[in-house]
């Protein structure tokens, strides 16, 4: 019996931020912290690897970019950038348009904007484009929840 693959795997969830895409955005935002980088693809000059688990960092006061792993772990992501708007973080995320998950409901919906992608970006060195929409979700500071 032949397999056939799924439309949304992928052999990896960390798509490097094309560039042109982000400096865009960066003109308009102004952003001084990167919160899902590598050494090798870091948008901005301060910026968290892996190791440096970003997820249990501050981000208030800062004007974040995150592009989050795209797997299962996308949803602490989320929470985490919702969660740090309310501290007073702007973070604008470049994240899949997959309006079906949960992860998406609980966290994307709550953005004080969501800007959805025309086509399909082509991330990093990638070949071809990614086999998925996006979308830019952006969390502007707010003083309490529901403001």
């Amino acid at each position: 019996m032949t397999r056939l693959a799924v439309h949304f795997s992928s052999a990896t969830d960390d798509w490097a931020t094309p560039q042109e895409f982000f400096d865009e955005l960066d003109a308009e935002f102004d952003f001084t912290l990167d919160v899902c980088a590598s050494d090798s693809n870091a948008k901005c000059g301060l910026y968290f690897t892996r190791d440096d688990d970003g997820l249990s960092q501050t981000w208030d006061e800062e004007r974040c970019w995150m592009n989050p792993p795209y797997g299962r772990e996308i949803k602490g992501w989320m929470r985490k950038a919702y969660k740090s708007s309310l501290e007073g973080a702007l973070v604008v995320c470049l994240v899949p348009a997959r309006t079906d998950t949960a992860w998406w409901h609980d966290y994307a919906a709550k953005a004080t904007e969501i800007r959805f992608v025309r086509g399909r970006l082509r991330f990093g060195s990638a070949k071809h484009s990614a086999p998925f929409p996006s979308a830019v979700v952006v969390f502007r500071p707010r003083v309490a929840e529901g403001v």
